[in-house]
């Protein structure tokens, strides 16, 4: 398993954030921040999308209980519309870091570019939910949240399959927007189908 930096700066209160559904043609955008505890041990900690949906649960237990201090947040689909995606995920990762119950020293973010929160200081790092565990555990609660909440509206619209594509631009879900039109859920400046589709927005 991938071993883990626990800190960027020792002896700073780091908060690790991540976001989730980026890519997605429907549904929110999800972003967690995290502070670890100093002395913690998860062997299993990684990037999300390397765990399980078994392992990532198990991990969320494990993270919103030993977390210094955690939050989660989103930004929905009519917001992404108006802002962009990119806007909306710093956003989402703004109003996660503001409900932390610790003000952060600095930040850890994933990627390779953010919207500085207030002063604040952070750095972007690529692929960083597979290299500091504060970020990972940011992985996994914006992850874990977001599936959580595309499970729920997917009984609203069966027909998109959300339950297993969690709002993802699939062919299943793409052939559900050309057959029946876009929900309330949907991403209308995204390319919700490919170029052999055509649907009236």
């Amino acid at each position: 398993m991938n071993k883990l930096k626990k800190h960027l700066n020792k002896g700073l209160i780091e908060a690790g954030c991540d976001e989730a559904g980026r890519g997605c043609l429907a549904g929110p955008v999800f972003a967690a921040a995290v502070i670890m505890p100093e002395k913690f041990d998860l062997p299993l900690l990684d990037d999300s999308k390397k765990l399980s949906k078994k392992i990532r649960h198990e991990l969320r237990d494990v993270i919103v209980t030993t977390a210094e201090s955690w939050a989660v947040a989103c930004v929905d689909n009519r917001t992404i519309d108006k802002i962009n995606i990119l806007n909306a995920s710093f956003l989402a990762m703004h109003k996660a870091i503001e409900q932390l119950e610790i003000k952060p020293d600095f930040l850890l973010i994933d990627g390779n570019r953010f919207n500085p929160y207030k002063s604040i200081p952070y750095s972007c790092i690529i692929k960083g939910d597979g290299k500091f565990s504060s970020i990972a555990a940011a992985s996994i609660l914006a992850k874990t949240y977001r599936d959580d909440f595309m499970e729920k509206i997917h009984e609203e619209f069966p027909d998109y399959n959300w339950f297993n594509n969690k709002g993802y631009p699939t062919a299943k879900h793409r052939h559900a927007i050309f057959e029946m039109g876009i929900t309330p859920y949907h991403r209308k400046t995204f390319r919700l189908l490919n170029n052999q589709m055509r649907i009236d927005l």
